[in-house]
């Protein structure tokens, strides 16, 4: 299966006082149309070094990206602006990603207009029909961002995301600030459209009972260098990185693999 995404030797480093660090050390992955692989790692291991340089958010010191055909770190102006609807990003926050006070209509109208998915008169029709496909209700679209609830918030940020019609969307620790049951919900969510798509996820986490639900492969960031990759299952299921041990036996009960990495 050729590659959507295909990542090769990113490397980053950052200066911290007279000192540098290396935040990305040779970071080398890919992710296939419709599949779901997780970045998993301790705090500090690269994982969301590695999302912002994706969305072109921090540019890489070495290395390459590739995603659907194009050569990703090397596009600029109106080449990046139209490669932009197909690479998504669901932050773990939406109060911090987005403007508390906006109405949850105009955080999807945003990139129905800007990307000219859908025209003034088509638009709170399509809104509509989001917040539908993520299982809110149409009403939901003249309240505040600030009063909704963390689960609506994410499940506004997913219906925003899939606006565009991505290939791919880049999860960060998206499900790590809800509650176990709203986190159950949301994967089975990210799940049914992946289906219903084929759309792919780069899920960064560190939680491996998430990453178990809901990943087809894993790789295992450390110290910025992936350190172990591979089917979920096996992976975690016999670790051969200290780390990748370290996060399972950290995990006191790991829920079933998601059916279609059985």
């Amino acid at each position: 299966m050729s590659a959507l995404l295909d990542v090769q030797g990113l490397s980053k480093r950052y200066r911290r006082g007279d000192k540098e660090f290396a935040a990305l050390d040779g970071v080398s992955f890919s992710i296939a149309s419709g599949e779901t692989l997780a970045l998993v790692g301790p705090s500090g291991s690269g994982k969301s070094t590695v999302a912002r340089i994706l969305l072109r958010l921090v540019e890489p010191d070495g290395g390459g990206a590739r995603f659907d055909g194009e050569d990703l770190l090397a596009l600029r102006g109106a080449a990046l602006r139209a490669i932009r609807p197909k690479l998504q990003m669901v932050f773990q926050d939406p109060l911090a990603a987005f403007n508390p006070r906006a109405a949850v209509a105009r955080l999807i109208d945003d990139p129905l207009r800007i990307h000219g998915i859908a025209g003034r008169a088509a638009r709170p029709g399509a809104i509509a029909a989001l917040l539908e496909r993520v299982g809110l209700a149409p009403e939901l679209a003249g309240r505040r961002v600030h009063e909704i609830s963390g689960g609506q918030r994410q499940r506004v940020a997913i219906a925003r995301a899939i606006a565009t019609r991505p290939r791919l969307i880049v999860l960060d620790e998206a499900v790590a600030a809800l509650d176990v049951l709203v986190r159950g919900d949301i994967l089975r969510l990210l799940m049914e459209l992946q289906a219903e798509e084929g759309i792919a996820y780069l899920f960064i986490s560190h939680d491996l009972g998430a990453v178990r639900a809901i990943a087809h492969r894993i790789a295992i960031m450390d110290g910025g260098r992936v350190v172990e990759q591979g089917e979920a299952r096996a992976v975690i299921a016999a670790p051969a990185s200290a780390i990748g041990r370290a996060l399972v036996a950290a995990t006191p009960e790991l829920p079933k693999f998601r059916e279609t990495a059985s």
